[in-house]
């Protein structure tokens, strides 16, 4: 059977709590395989292992609790090998580099913070910041409504001050948060998010970063903030 890899951590045992169980259905058991100095968390791999929600939570979850006790490279969800034995050799040809990583991870979670705007509070600001836009609400109301055509352009015009607000806020998130932050990575573009950003942080960080969060939030009310953590550095670990 193949050998499933959660992560990889220091020391020939990592201190896993008994009984503690990954992927599968049933969920199969945790083991830890030792290598120079290091271990690889893993289990026997299913024969068909699908991106489900309860392997993708279980996946997560092993790698939290091993995070409790000791610095861990996580690997992604799918990481599989041919064998126990070529987890160990794998361990063995690139000991000094994973050494190296987790030196810089320890003792550091990562959060996802990531921001959109409430869209009514973001169009009564650019309104209140445009003298030009005011001006053409106040002409359309007074016309009744305005044509079809003075309604497109008067939304052509909101959209195009909304997107330079976005970008003006994208700086503020940024030039908030991650000076707060050892390290800061930008993830994928999502539809509707315009902030979308890892941030490697010191355990004993993350309440100053929370806070900072918060108060942004308070400040800025057109911004929708969220923030997911503590998570294991998925961002931070080199390839």
């Amino acid at each position: 059977m193949t050998t499933y890899v959660y992560g990889i951590a220091r020391g020939e045992r990592t201190g896993l709590p008994d009984g503690l169980t990954g992927i599968g259905d049933p969920p199969l058991p945790v083991r830890v395989l030792g290598e120079d100095g290091l271990c690889a968390v893993v289990s026997d791999c299913p024969e068909r292992l699908r991106p489900k929600r309860r392997d993708l939570l279980a996946h997560q979850q092993v790698l939290a609790e091993v995070g409790k006790r000791s610095a861990v490279l996580p690997l992604r969800f799918g990481s599989v090998s041919d064998s126990d034995e070529k987890v160990r050799a794998v361990l063995a040809e690139h000991a000094d580099r994973y050494r190296a990583q987790l030196r810089r991870l320890d003792d550091r979670v990562e959060y996802n913070v990531k921001a959109m705007h409430r869209e009514d509070a973001v169009i009564h600001l650019v309104l209140a910041e445009n003298t030009e836009l005011r001006a053409l609400a106040e002409a359309d109301r007074a016309t009744g409504g305005g044509s079809y055509q003075q309604r497109l352009r008067f939304g052509e015009l909101v959209a195009e001050a909304v997107r330079e607000r976005e970008d003006r806020d994208a700086v503020l998130v940024l030039d908030t948060l991650t000076p707060l932050a050892e390290d800061s990575r930008p993830g994928p573009e999502s539809t509707g998010w315009f902030v979308n950003l890892s941030l490697l942080v010191p355990r004993s960080g993350a309440e100053d970063l929370l806070a900072a969060v918060g108060r942004l939030a308070e400040a800025q009310p057109q911004l929708d903030l969220k923030a997911n953590g503590p998570l294991p550095p998925y961002s931070f670990v080199e390839s």
